[in-house]
């Protein structure tokens, strides 16, 4: 066979894939030298090459960044210190230890560190509570080494304080009954009466009577634990029953209401809150050595309490209670944070009178313990809000919108950290909206176009709005306003009108609160200029705070035209009412008229028309309102204190024409969107099996006596 012509070899050369085959291996080969070979020199002249050559875009060469809103923050555990959690929350029934704490207690407090055997006798005291408890771990843990006590019971008995036990003797449950010679039934269930309770709950009350205190938070820890051994979970300690649901709901109430005010009399504190110097006194004295199990039972078995019931009563009053006790929370770091944990769950996600006592506990703490707990509080709601905001249906609208209103009064507690925390998060904005610009991949803008993004950005606005005017936040007022731009530019098609109508309305809210002309008027006439058919189908009503895209089909609709139209009328008149007594307005309603003007002559919907025409009337009246009054002035466009002086008289009174139509238009745009909003609610009730509502609230003794 001869040789190959030239045809022939240049067809093999570019077609065959044993050819292709060798030549990718020896380019790799090469690649993988060179590679090798490269010194610093080569990668300083590449980076120069991609600083000179803008169009050579480094996304191509990697993946796209991954960005995680609320990831932001990370979750500062600095603040768990210590270890809270070594103990269930029970009781000793044997009162002999807390009475001999107290008892020391007040033997320091009298002497006021006068004897020189007083810190001698407190360090005593604290080994023998540490031996005491060292030996009830070993008679859990050996059974040998708990018989041979057992065996020794009765001569112990002898020589234990009988008046320390006057009181107990109809109420110790820990008490351990001789049959034929042998201890039996220390974990027998004894079932406790309404008596019971009433006979503890008024030696509390009247005696502060240590081993009645004792019996009662047992019982109240058992009361919160109730569904769990209901359910057959074994809970250890725990050996009391309820004869009857009043007897359950009787200690539970009286507990929750009274705990509080009785530790605060057995440490002598006052009713109001405490402060962090008084704190650490109280945590360095010995009152509260002594009283200490007593409050850690209190709260730990609430806590366990708040994840049991799901009754709004309940979890209100609950609350409410917990909050009163906050003070001794913070001597317990670790139960607080589950606290905090607590409360920003039902904060987030219950909704109603439910979330507004658990943010007060959240903005209790962080206001009040701010330098140790506000960072945690704020990492936490805001993580928890993001969260939340990830599928918005429409029903969940007015608690999102409490929810960042809530955020925002948290972060008012400090704006200075706030203001920090709210850079970092902006910037992370700031560089999603980046890559989704620079590369167009189509992750990158979903990222942008959902309900965690769009929510990210309205809980900024709404702080920035808030705190303006009395703290420099123009760093934040500027990024925030250009990445509201970006994202207008980036989203300019007319499927995406409710989200350029969210960004003109935060770019006018952000401007009426600062005070900075922020140009709107040509994103605003953009929408008039959608290549949309006229004279479509009527179509269905289409509310623009329900969502953030709509589907194609409702953009050749009757509906979606005049939304159009009515969302440019009133974002215009909100934006030109903040300049309406502006020495500047004849000038800033220029162009938007003469645009304005076109599309009237271009219109063939009569409607339509008629609006527009009626706001391009108040406009020219009003120009020629604030145009006679600036011809009559007689100072210079560099007098910036008379420029800002300028009708100011008019403005507070409201005279001007222009502001009494703006009122008309808001009102009727407030009226529209209500209807909208409750014909979506009810399309969604409709559409949804909904489980039928309960009749009534549950009482305390049907929710939690009833498994």
């Amino acid at each position: 066979m001869g040789k190959l012509g030239k045809k022939a070899r240049k067809f093999a050369k570019k077609n065959l894939q044993s050819v292709l085959k060798r030549k990718r291996k020896t380019n790799s080969m090469f690649k993988k030298r060179s590679s090798k070979r490269r010194d610093k020199n080569d990668i300083e002249e590449e980076e120069e090459d991609t600083k000179v050559m803008p169009n050579v875009r480094r996304s191509k060469c990697k993946d796209i960044e991954t960005f995680s809103l609320d990831a932001v923050y990370s979750d500062d555990d600095s603040n768990a210190i210590g270890n809270e959690s070594d103990s269930d929350g029970y009781l000793s029934e044997d009162s002999s230890l807390y009475v001999a704490q107290s008892d020391v207690a007040n033997h320091l407090e009298d002497n006021s560190g006068g004897s020189a055997f007083s810190s001698q006798n407190k360090e005593i005291s604290l080994e023998l509570v540490k031996e005491k408890k060292q030996l009830e771990k070993l008679k859990k843990k050996d059974p040998a080494f708990s018989k041979f006590l057992q065996s020794y019971d009765k001569k112990l008995e002898s020589f234990r304080n009988k008046d320390a036990y006057a009181d107990e003797d109809e109420m110790s449950i820990d008490e351990t009954e001789s049959v034929d010679g042998e201890s039996v039934d220390k974990n027998k269930s004894l079932f406790l009466s309404s008596s019971d309770v009433d006979s503890w709950c008024q030696l509390v009350t009247e005696q502060q009577n240590l081993a009645a205190l004792t019996s009662l938070l047992n019982g109240y820890r058992t009361a919160c634990h109730y569904r769990a051994q209901s359910s057959g979970v074994i809970i250890a300690g725990s050996r009391h029953r309820f004869q009857s649901s009043e007897t359950f709901c009787k200690i539970l109430i009286f507990t929750l209401n009274e705990a509080d005010n009785i530790f605060r009399k057995l440490l002598g504190l006052s009713k109001s809150n405490i402060k962090k110097e008084k704190l650490s006194e109280l945590k360095s004295s010995s009152k509260w050595n002594a009283f200490k199990p007593f409050i850690k039972s209190y709260l730990r078995s609430s806590l366990y309490l708040l994840n049991q019931v799901t009754e709004t009563e309940i979890l209100t009053f609950s609350l409410a209670r917990l909050r009163a006790s906050m003070a001794f929370f913070v001597a317990f770091p670790s139960l607080l944070r589950r606290l905090v944990k607590i409360a920003v769950h039902f904060w987030a996600t219950d909704g109603g009178v439910v979330s507004s006592h658990a943010f007060l506990i959240i903005q209790d703490l962080a206001s009040v313990y701010a330098s140790n707990w506000f960072d945690t509080c704020f990492v936490k709601t805001y993580k928890s809000f993001i969260g939340n905001c990830q599928f918005v249906e429409p029903d969940q609208l007015k608690h999102i919108q409490f929810l960042r209103n809530s955020f925002v009064e948290l972060c008012s507690v400090d704006v200075q950290k706030s203001t920090r925390k709210a850079m970092v998060s902006i910037q992370q904005l700031a560089k999603m909206l980046q890559q989704a610009i620079q590369t167009k991949k189509k992750e990158a803008v979903k990222n942008l176009c959902s309900w965690q993004y769009i929510s990210c950005i309205d809980v900024w606005v709404t702080f920035i709005s808030a705190n303006v005017r009395d703290y420099d936040l123009q760093p934040l007022l500027y990024m925030i306003v250009q990445i509201i731009n970006g994202v207008t530019v980036l989203f300019s098609g007319p499927r995406y009108l409710p989200l350029r109508v969210k960004c003109i309305q935060w770019l006018n809210h952000l401007s009426s609160s600062s005070g900075v002309f922020i140009p709107v008027a040509s994103l605003v006439l953009d929408v008039l200029e959608y290549k949309i058919g006229e004279g479509g189908k009527h179509g269905k009503a289409i509310s623009l705070s329900n969502g953030i895209k709509l589907p194609k089909q409702i953009l050749k609709s009757r509906n979606f035209q005049e939304q159009c139209i009515l969302s440019a009328v009133e974002l215009l008149s909100a934006h030109f009412s903040q300049w309406s007594y502006h020495v500047s307005f004849p000038d800033l309603a220029t162009m938007p008229l003469i645009r304005l003007r076109k599309f009237h002559e271009t219109s063939t919907v009569e409607s339509f028309k008629r609006v527009v025409k009626r706001f391009i009337d108040q406009v020219e009246q009003n120009i020629e309102f604030v145009q006679k009054k600036r011809d009559e002035v007689a100072f210079s466009p560099k007098d910036q204190q008379s420029v800002e002086l300028f009708l100011q008289l008019a403005k507070q009174s409201g005279s001007n024409p222009f502001s009494q139509y703006y009122k008309s238009i808001m009102e009727k745009a407030v009226a529209r969107n209500l209807a909208l909003n409750e014909k979506a609610l009810r399309d969604v009730d409709c559409n949804v099996d909904m489980p039928n509502d309960l009749k009534g609230l549950n009482r305390l003794n049907i929710v939690m006596w009833t498994s």
